[in-house]
């Protein structure tokens, strides 16, 4: 089980309301709605190069904000992970913002093993006459210069439009602030045709008002942007996603071993006008 300080931070607010119909929610112009989701983890493969025996544990991903002010992400991914020898518990904590108009992205990472800070990665990036600038202020400043790239955000717009439009494959540079904030990634997009969930669908009825409305299967290869010729990804995410950007029954490859993320509860958050 979790360590009970962290069990707390992760179901508290597990009380619920039941969700009006999904016409009822409001949305900007984006089509992106505030809301709060979390994910039980599971181990599905691992690698013997892993060292990894058994893992499990919790997601809660908090989207927020709107169109007009900039979207606010809060992150938490806590595992816990036999080697077979002995357990330790990962936790990650990231907060971005990211202004749609304005080009603008702030983030900040904190990495923690067994409650100690391993990493703290802090840093904000924004358009500039050569592509994106990035100045990171944590664990040292530095400015780093890199091509042209989507933000977050940005990036999973660009999927929902090209979903909307058919087009099942994209690639796009592309810059979260992830492992030490100083690069982009490419990433491959493949969108697969619209579904509506049947009744088999793992985690369909966690999604509310939304346990009927269609999605796509969408998976994500991240690739080193120096990668050329069969480079093997970095990182490779699939997911069913609604065109409000929620998305559930996700799986996560980090290559020698790979997790599963079943939606267990989600909150839409009220979305903030524009003035």
């Amino acid at each position: 089980m979790f360590r009970s300080s962290l069990a707390a931070v992760l179901v508290s607010g597990a009380s619920f309301a039941v969700l009006p119909a999904p016409s009822a929610f409001a949305a900007g112009p984006s089509g992106l709605i505030a809301h709060r989701a979390v994910y039980d983890l599971e181990l599905k493969d691992a690698s013997d190069r892993s060292g990894i025996s058994g893992m499990y544990g919790r997601m809660v991903y908090e989207f927020d904000g709107s169109d007009c002010t900039g979207f606010t992400t809060n992150f938490r991914f806590v595992t816990q992970i036999d080697t077979g020898d002995s357990t330790r518990l990962s936790d990650q904590q990231t907060t971005t913002f990211e202004d749609l108009t304005k080009r603008i992205f702030r983030f900040e990472t904190k990495s923690f093993t067994d409650e100690q800070l391993d990493k703290d990665v802090r840093g904000a990036a924004e358009d500039d006459q050569k592509g994106v600038k990035v100045e990171l202020t944590q664990p040292a400043t530095k400015e780093v210069d890199l091509a042209e790239s989507r933000f977050p955000t940005e990036h999973m717009l660009d999927i929902i439009q090209n979903a909307k439009i058919g087009k099942n494959f994209f690639e796009a540079r592309v810059f979260d602030g992830s492992d030490d904030g100083d690069k982009s990634l490419v990433a491959t997009t493949v969108v697969g045709k619209q579904e509506t969930p049947g009744a088999d669908d793992a985690d369909a009825d966690k999604a509310g008002a939304f346990a009927k409305t269609p999605f796509w299967p969408v998976t994500v290869a991240y690739f080193n942007e120096k990668s050329s010729g069969d480079a093997m990804p970095v990182y490779r995410m699939s997911f069913k996603l609604y065109e409000n950007g929620i998305t559930r029954d996700l799986t996560m490859d980090y290559g020698d071993f790979v997790l599963t993320g079943k939606l267990s509860k989600l909150e839409v958050l009220d979305t903030k006008a524009c003035k």
